[in-house]
């Protein structure tokens, strides 16, 4: 049987601290790898523990000093221990880039070498991310396990609320999205994340930040995810495809995606790609937007 193990590393935050980063990053690892995962998945911007950007000049001066570089020690840190450990490792963090840094996520194969790198394209421009540089496109690569190659994507946190960011990954072939996540996980947005895989037959894993305060209405929560995309049987019963469902605390959940099965199911059933008509969709892609969606702060037309 091919099939891809991904552990969802639910962590508890690490504050700004890059350094401290590092250290827990490499033990969680290394656990993951004892569990026998294929793939190691961060939460969103892990290096500095998704730390918000100041308002003021100087602050924010301070938390953009913090990018590095995916040519950068911290990075290739990860690419070392990768190696070492013969998994996989998506790695997030503050991307140094030209102007604003970049929210990134790098996906590190299991020989250390570098996959792809992709950089989130829906920034929360309402909030902190408008200190952001936006990524600009959804790539796909084949990565190398020991079961054999595996198509796979990334989208980061607010992506997974645009049917188009998983669209736009499944139409380049993959199979597996990967999700860094950095927010309140509540009902809905789980049920979006759900119907990501059911609607483009793509198994999908998101790895959020374990609640630090639990009475905190408005913090990171937990509840990581992964559903297999495969929501029926060939006899056409319906299946709960549900992977894993963690609560809030912190911990090391390992979903293991059927690869056979996914393939298999989707040569046979009727969503992805397989009965759409792309040529009824011109009114998904202009600008300016409809008027009850225009936003003053938005960098659509920029992004």
């Amino acid at each position: 049987m091919s099939s891809l193990r991904v552990a969802l590393l639910q962590l508890r935050s690490p504050s700004a601290d890059p350094q401290r980063a590092l250290r827990e990053g490499e033990r969680a690892c290394r656990d993951a790898a004892g569990l026998g995962a294929d793939v190691a998945l961060f939460p969103e911007m892990w290096q500095v523990g998704y730390a918000p950007c100041p308002a003021d000049d100087g602050g924010r001066a301070a938390w953009s000093a913090l990018a590095t570089g995916t040519d950068g020690p911290f990075v290739a840190r990860f690419r070392e221990l990768a190696a070492e450990l013969g998994m996989a490792i998506v790695i997030t963090y503050l991307q140094r880039w030209d102007g604003a840094p970049r929210n990134a996520a790098t996906v590190i194969d299991r020989h250390g070498d570098i996959a792809l790198t992709y950089a989130k394209v829906h920034t929360c421009d309402f909030a902190m991310e408008a200190a952001l540089t936006p990524g600009d496109g959804f790539p796909t690569a084949d990565l190398d396990t020991a079961g054999g190659p595996v198509r796979i994507g990334v989208m980061i946190c607010f992506d997974r609320e645009f049917p188009e960011a998983a669209r736009a990954l499944m139409l380049g072939g993959a199979e597996v999205i990967l999700t860094p996540n950095a927010c309140l996980l509540g009902d809905d947005r789980v049920g979006q994340f759900r119907a990501r895989a059911f609607e483009n037959m793509v198994g999908v894993a998101m790895a959020n930040y374990a609640a630090d305060d639990p009475a905190d209405p408005d913090g990171c929560n937990g509840r990581s995810v992964a559903f297999s995309g495969i929501c029926f049987t060939p006899e056409g019963r319906p299946l709960d495809h549900t992977l894993v469902a963690a609560g809030s605390e912190p911990g090391i959940h390992l979903a293991t995606f059927d690869l056979d099965e996914l393939r298999a199911y989707r040569e046979r059933e009727v969503w992805g790609d397989a009965y759409r008509k792309p040529s009824a969709y011109a009114a998904l892609v202009p600008d300016p937007p409809a008027p009850a969606f225009a936003r003053q702060d938005s960098r659509r037309a920029r992004s």
